[in-house]
């Protein structure tokens, strides 16, 4: 039987899309090469699939010296990937971008492996500039992003798991004791969580209680237990995502691609609240504004963010949410990966 290494991680859009594959993939030993981050303790429910832990190393966005060190490190991180490369003789390298796809695709390249890689954002992230080069073809969730880039992209959409759209309402109302017919906002600030978004949320629990029931995915080790506020309901990470999808009434996110491609799957109202410029290289902005144009999502930037705005956005986004549903439905998501599988097929050695 051929063999596969997966890569990608740190955060739930570089680990979701690739998982969302391997529940369809077929014909393969299935490997996951990632760093000691979520996926990890993800990758403990999929028994099929040989957990790989690498050495990586992350680009810090600030000026220090520790930057000074990437080179030094990477080689080091490159070097023992390539050993459990050679080990595992892999027929193709799928990888998700990234940080933790470094060392593997670079590796990878090394030793002759093909590697196909997928870029998830409307821009294009400094690790995949890195691996596109490296690979049988770049795949891009947006048409645009392909048609700029050229080369070797190929349009293809986003990988989404095939139960994204197959939640139960009545699991979410079970288990968190929601029995009144006020909205329910679902709030997610990412996989990581945002400590930004928590704190407008947390702050302000009173005044939003009273209009709506709050399910708040707050992220890994945000988990407050000192709140104990009437129809605010946290939770640290949701692995039945599915389930508070289709509890909620409305979505306020962050901008990731995966996330936004999953809530229009479900034709969900939402508001995006994009990672700012500071933070990031302006990806999940990219995202929200071109989502906004297509009249699918409201926007709030995170430094315009007060519960004032907040309170009016959710009334204009629950209002119009008919014509919000409509633009979603015109942009066709599709949940058939076979793209993916295909072009696996294609270049496997």
């Amino acid at each position: 039987m051929k063999k596969i290494v997966f890569t990608g991680g740190g955060t739930a859009g570089h680990i979701i899309p690739n998982l969302a594959i391997i529940e369809e993939l077929k014909g393969y030993d299935i490997y996951y090469f990632g760093s000691s981050g979520m996926e990890k303790e993800i990758l403990l429910e999929y028994p099929n699939v040989k957990f790989i832990e690498i050495e990586t190393v992350k680009f810090i966005r600030s000026l220090t010296l520790k930057n000074l060190l990437i080179p030094y490190k990477l080689y080091k991180c490159i070097k023992s990937t390539k050993e459990k490369l050679k080990e595992i003789n892999p027929s193709i390298i799928f990888s998700k971008g990234g940080y933790v796809s470094i060392p593997t695709c670079i590796a990878g390249s090394q030793l002759k492996i093909p590697i196909l890689t997928h870029e998830s954002d409307l821009s294009i992230g400094l690790a995949n500039k890195i691996i596109a080069k490296k690979s049988k073809a770049l795949l891009c969730t947006f048409e645009e992003t392909a048609k700029n880039y050229k080369k070797n992209a190929i349009y293809t959409g986003s990988p989404i798991k095939q139960n994204i759209t197959q939640g139960k309402k009545e699991i979410i109302l079970s288990r968190h004791k929601i029995n009144n017919s006020k909205p329910i906002v679902l709030i997610i600030g990412g996989s990581l969580g945002s400590k930004h978004i928590n704190s407008i949320i947390q702050n302000n629990l009173k005044v939003l209680t009273n209009k709506y029931n709050i399910l708040h995915i707050v992220g890994k080790k945000n988990f407050n237990e000192n709140i104990k506020e009437k129809d605010y309901y946290q939770i640290d990470f949701a692995h039945d995502i599915e389930n508070y999808f289709s509890a909620s009434d409305i979505i306020i996110s962050r901008a990731g691609s995966n996330a936004i491609f999953e809530i229009v799957a479900n034709q969900k109202p939402n508001i995006l609240i994009p990672l700012p410029k500071k933070n990031s290289r302006g990806d999940q902005i990219d995202n929200a504004k071109n989502f906004q144009n297509k009249g699918i999502s409201e926007v709030i930037f995170q430094e315009d963010l007060t519960l004032d705005l907040l309170l009016t956005i959710i009334d204009k986004t629950l209002q119009n949410k008919e014509t919000n549903i409509n633009n979603m439905k015109k942009l066709n998501i599709s949940k058939n990966n076979q793209t993916f599988i295909n072009l696996i097929h294609k270049y496997s050695l």
